[in-house]
């Protein structure tokens, strides 16, 4: 376990810079494309920056094993011969001193909580907030306002409520949709004003963006340590207001909309905390003078093939970036960091577990079901025993379990594998371990 969350925390403090500066080229490319595209972008980018350090964890070598799985499966799907090593070290594997990996961990585990714990505290505040809302009952225009923009968005049933604890209009609610006005704010702004702000709510709730917004939340919590990663959570913001500004728009057209928008940045007022934690509002984004010059500015959207190949070249990028991350993934190995008492003072190979030795692997090739077992129905598992020398040749290699007319095909396959010198204290040993050979046939 302290392996894997300190292999997680290494790859994400260099996939998270690697990930966002491709997001920030894709975002800048998609950004004539509109809003939404600029938008799916960051969000992408912050799936990417908290699934892709776990994908990192995973045994060395995963990824082209299940390509490899797809190029030596049967045509037919009749059978299936798969090797399993277990977890292994990987070329980019780090062998440091046990309680170092403890601090580091440790270290990690208490900035993680605390951030779980902010989550949950700002969820608390958010509760206790709508718990102290008084119910708010519109009237003449604003009852109509809020009637078409209902009718608008399609948004079914949902409440409004006035607080005294916030500063500008906010969103919440996962079945019981509710927006939430500051107290006195329905009597204090003109009525076109009030209707931007009741549109850009609905345009909220139509996206479902207060429950999208706990998941990204909740998938930050692991990487919410990384400064980079605050900069992404804004791009998601920032986009996200403008795509609600453009649905907004759409009920009094962009000028006059904008009008509002600019009149309604007024009420913020220096020193003052605008933004709730978790609710979703109108001021959730503090970039007003881009979301003016997006409404107000001439419609230039790229369309047909100019749009198409901008698309593609973004989607190039991004596979291109998930690949090199992937391939550049690096481990933490704590329980291989033995100390100079406990290097090995005999002649005997040192047991290494197949796990281990999974990713020192540097030339597999795989096994080919026999036709005559393949006849026979014959399958199971057979079980190699390998003596591998220091120069990461097999010395000696044996069938230890499983169906004898299998054993010599799983015999032929692995006397051609080829592995890296493993290493104790820098020094290349002797080691012997274990290698299963599964020989499967389609029912």
């Amino acid at each position: 376990m302290k392996s894997w969350v300190l292999s997680y925390l290494l790859n994400s403090l260099w996939q998270i810079p690697l990930l966002f500066a491709a997001g920030w080229v894709a975002a800048r490319a998609l950004r004539r494309v509109g809003s939404a595209a600029e938008h799916r972008v960051w969000v992408s980018v912050l799936l990417l920056q908290t699934l892709l350090p776990a994908c990192s964890t995973l045994p060395p070598g995963w990824l082209s094993a299940l390509f490899a799985w797809g190029r030596t499966a049967h045509p037919s799907g009749e059978a299936q011969v798969s090797v399993v090593m277990g977890a292994g070290l990987g070329p980019g594997t780090f062998h440091l001193p046990a309680g170092l990996l403890a601090t580091i961990a440790i270290a990690y585990g208490a900035v993680s909580a605390y951030f779980a714990m902010r989550f949950l505290w700002q969820w608390r505040k958010l509760c206790a907030i709508r718990r102290e809302a008084g119910e708010l009952v519109l009237t003449g225009e604003a009852a109509r306002d809020w009637a078409e923009c209902a009718q608008r968005f399609g948004t079914g049933e949902v409440s409004i409520a006035a607080s005294s604890q916030i500063f500008g209009p906010l969103t919440m609610g996962l079945r019981q949709k509710l927006v939430l006005l500051p107290a006195n704010m329905v009597a204090g702004l003109p009525g076109t004003d009030l209707r931007t702000v009741i549109a850009h709510e609905f345009a909220h709730i139509h996206r479902n963006d207060f429950p999208k917004n706990l998941i990204y939340e909740l998938l930050s919590l692991p990487v919410s340590y990384h400064p980079l990663f605050w900069f992404t959570r804004e791009r998601i913001m920032e986009s996200r207001e403008m795509v609600c500004d453009e649905m907004a728009a759409e009920t009094a057209g962009r000028n006059e909309y904008a009008r509002s928008l600019l009149r309604l940045a007024s009420l913020l007022v220096e020193g003052m905390s605008i933004r709730t934690p978790h609710a979703i509002g109108i001021f959730d984004a503090n970039v007003f003078e881009r979301r003016l010059m997006r409404l107000t500015g001439k419609a230039n959207d790229i369309r047909g093939v100019r749009r198409l190949a901008i698309v593609v070249a973004c989607a190039a990028l991004g596979v291109g970036t998930c690949g090199s991350v992937l391939a550049l993934s690096m481990h933490v190995d704590a329980a291989s960091a033995a100390s100079d008492e406990n290097k090995p003072k005999t002649t005997e190979p040192l047991k290494v577990s197949a796990g281990e030795m999974a990713g020192n692997v540097v030339r597999k090739v795989p096994p080919v079901y026999p036709v005559a077992a393949k006849k026979a129905r014959i399958q199971g598992t057979v079980e190699l025993e390998a003596i591998i020398g220091k120069d990461g040749s097999l010395e000696h290699l044996e069938a230890v379990s499983g169906p004898k007319e299998l054993q010599e095909s799983s015999l032929d396959a692995v006397r051609q594998w080829t592995y890296k010198p493993f290493l104790v204290n820098g020094d290349p040993v002797e080691v012997k371990t274990t290698i299963s050979v599964i020989y499967t046939l389609a029912k």
